[in-house]
């Protein structure tokens, strides 16, 4: 299969602190892949990396068969879907939603001179429709709870049919509710045949939508397991992950860990 995105022997420090220590990372044609690991573990870091808004100190990062560093990164950014806190915090507060959702189309945050048609208007209500926030569509982004700008974030990561889908936590502030309406989404995206290479950032291993196929594990920026998705998530790897006993479970393709008890 080709590879979609990859990182061979990557390298990200700022200043003294290690973020990335060399990494190694590979996603092909029809992965899902989840990424986990605690705070601090280079998770963030990694998508910004493959949304080319990072470059590496050190390694080689390839995105679409483009090298980072050789590409124009403004013309590389629309084919990849981006839903992160980062890009939250660029978007003007008095933007509509749906704006929010088709600026998209030209990887910008704060519509302008940009021509859009029906189509585009079309679109960004059905993906909004999608994750559950169609009513939303003429309210400014920032007045949104938290979680309300993550579906919108999410519908907008679509709007151009990327290439390339990333989320970086894309269920943070949502209530269980709410959390497990955009699992169930994610699900439904992750079984398409069609849905792009996904690859998701999460601390917790209930936000993994059923249909994600690899999961790769970071601690302190090094890389502790990768692979495919059954085994991967041991409670092995999880433990050595999170510094933690941790048991697994698995029920209809979703995960969930809970601490070992300690023995008397």
């Amino acid at each position: 299969m080709v590879a979609v995105c990859s990182l061979s022997d990557v390298v990200v420090r700022r200043g003294a602190k290690t973020l990335l220590d060399h990494v190694d990372f590979c996603a092909r044609e029809g992965e899902r892949w989840v990424v986990l690991g605690p705070n601090g573990a280079g998770k963030s870091t990694l998508i910004r990396l493959l949304s080319s808004r990072l470059h590496p100190t050190s390694g080689n990062v390839q995105i679409l068969e483009e090298k980072l560093g050789r590409v124009d990164v403004f013309e590389l950014r629309p084919l990849i879907g981006l839903s992160s806190q980062e890009l939250a915090e660029t978007i003007p507060a008095e933007e509509t939603c749906l704006n929010v959702v088709m600026t998209a189309g030209y990887a910008v945050v704060g519509r302008w001179r940009e021509r859009y048609d029906e189509e585009d208007d079309q679109r960004a209500r059905l993906l909004l429709g999608a994750f559950g926030v169609a009513p939303l569509a003429e309210r400014p982004f920032g007045s949104l709870s938290t979680g309300e700008k993550k579906r919108v974030l999410s519908a907008r990561a679509l709007m151009t049919d990327p290439e390339l889908l990333l989320l970086d936590e894309p269920a943070s502030g949502l209530d269980v509710g709410g959390r497990e309406e955009l699992v169930r989404s994610l699900s439904t995206l992750a079984k398409d045949p069609a849905t792009p290479v996904t690859v998701m950032v999460t601390h917790h291993l209930e936000e993994i939508p059923a249909g994600f196929t690899h999961a790769l594990l970071l601690r302190e920026g090094r890389v502790v397991a990768s692979g495919p998705i059954a085994k991967t998530l041991t409670s092995q790897n999880l433990t050595r992950t999170f510094g933690l006993p941790l048991a697994l479970e698995e029920r209809a393709g979703r995960y969930f860990a809970t601490a070992v008890p300690l023995s008397r």
